[in-house]
């Protein structure tokens, strides 16, 4: 029998197909991921290392660059190469002295990467996307499922008891890629949420963390009625939470917000961002100075309602007088203990009828519409990718959160190398 170069071609091509297929089948691989670092294919993640760096934080401040081996990833665990992470006020306190008594863990939960491994279980992220390797990611909180709030108020499970997010998770001989300040991220644990975020640009994803706690505080605020388009809106406290509490508020339509600062850049940055009126309490060191100049913008009354963001008990004794009789307020400074406030109930709540409101933190449901957010703050020019003014690598993080306390830049960032 007479075959031709053609034949030989395609026979060829079959018997490496053939083969291909034997070899994943040798050990169940599948080609798309699911083997995890260990793998031996060599079809699919030959770029996967055995080994990886962390950031860990041993003891208040002190941030160490350890390395470790990845891993094997399990039937429901996922692996993300990480590719950036914002530094959290929260990550400072923990820095500084770790009042949660965590150390030694991996800081970082504001973080974003790339899926490399997938176990075989996993589909679809939370919101049932499609999740597949080379996908863009990230991470939520979890809940117990198990607490009074879980199981009664599933509404409110930001409230659960256990609550956890990844880059507050203590550090154990199991895993130790629990955080986002890493080259990788695992993503092993009972409760776990995250989100395909393909349509986001990386400043954009290690934003998300941030806007999500923002957008949590706007709906906790609409629930009281006080905010609509008419709204005069005080934001005290313009860190990267005051920053991004005005790109939300203008995004949603709030048309006057009034910014309190003592940092000329940071107001500045506020313009930007949304707000009408800006007053630094440097220039105006007067509280009764700077209560009448809220007052001369806000009806001669006061503002209909506002967002505390410092975490200073002195900012919160003192926001009461910029609000109107009947206005409501929203306090979301305080993510860590820093201590107590007098406040005269008299004036403050019942002579005004406040309507006050916390916020803590966020849902796994307020993800996909912060991410609406994010793609509406695109659509209207709103500069919130400006936020972020200083980028460090993994062996700088110490630096890094040094620049975060002076307040020599707004939001400061984690990029991988």
């Amino acid at each position: 029998m007479e075959v031709n170069s053609q034949q030989i071609e395609s026979i060829v091509r079959e018997l490496l197909a053939q083969m291909s297929n034997q070899d994943k089948a040798s050990h169940g691989c599948k080609g798309d991921g699911s083997c995890g670092a260990n793998c031996t294919c060599g079809k699919h993640n030959a770029k996967i290392p055995q080994t990886a760096k962390v950031a860990m934080l041993v003891k208040p401040k002190d941030i160490q660059v350890k390395e470790y081996p990845l891993p094997a990833i399990g039937d429901n665990d996922i692996l993300v190469k990480v590719e950036g992470c914002g530094v959290c006020g929260t990550d400072v306190h923990e820095w500084k002295g770790d009042p949660f008594g965590m150390a030694p863990l991996v800081l970082g939960h504001e973080g974003t990467g790339t899926v490399v491994a997938l176990g075989k279980n996993i589909k679809c992220d939370t919101a049932g996307k499609p999740l597949k390797v080379g996908d863009k990611l990230v991470t939520s909180v979890t809940n117990c499922g198990e607490c009074y709030t879980c199981r009664m108020h599933p509404d409110t499970v930001n409230l659960c008891d256990k609550q956890g997010i990844f880059g507050l998770i203590p550090d154990s001989n199991e895993y130790h890629f629990n955080g986002w300040f890493a080259e990788y991220l695992v993503i092993s644990r009972e409760g776990a949420t995250y989100f395909e975020v393909n349509d986001l640009d990386l400043k954009e994803r290690m934003l998300l963390e941030l806007a999500c706690v923002c957008v949590h505080a706007l709906e906790r605020g609409q629930k009281t009625g006080l905010l609509n388009f008419n709204s005069k809106v005080l934001v005290q406290g313009c860190g990267p939470v005051g920053l991004m509490m005005i790109a939300v508020l203008r995004a949603a339509g709030i048309n006057h917000i009034i910014a309190i600062d003592g940092a000329e850049k940071r107001l500045d940055m506020a313009k930007k961002l949304g707000a009408k009126t800006t007053i630094s309490f440097k220039d105006m060191p007067d509280a009764a100075q700077r209560i009448a100049a809220v007052k001369e913008v806000a009806n001669g009354v006061g503002v209909d309602f506002a967002y505390q963001c410092t975490g200073a008990p002195v900012a919160h004794a003192g926001i009461y007088d910029y609000i109107r009789r009947g206005g409501g307020l929203c306090e979301m400074g305080f993510f860590v203990n820093n201590g107590d406030c007098t406040v005269n109930p008299h004036f403050a709540y019942c002579n005004k009828e406040i309507t006050l409101v916390g916020s803590w933190d966020y849902t796994a449901q307020d993800y996909p519409t912060t991410m609406a957010f994010l793609k509406q703050a695109r659509e209207m020019n709103i500069p919130i990718k400006e936020l972020i003014t200083h980028t460090y690598p993994l062996d700088k993080l110490n630096e890094a959160m040094e620049t975060n306390i002076s307040q020599q830049g707004i939001k400061i960032c984690y990029i991988a190398e």
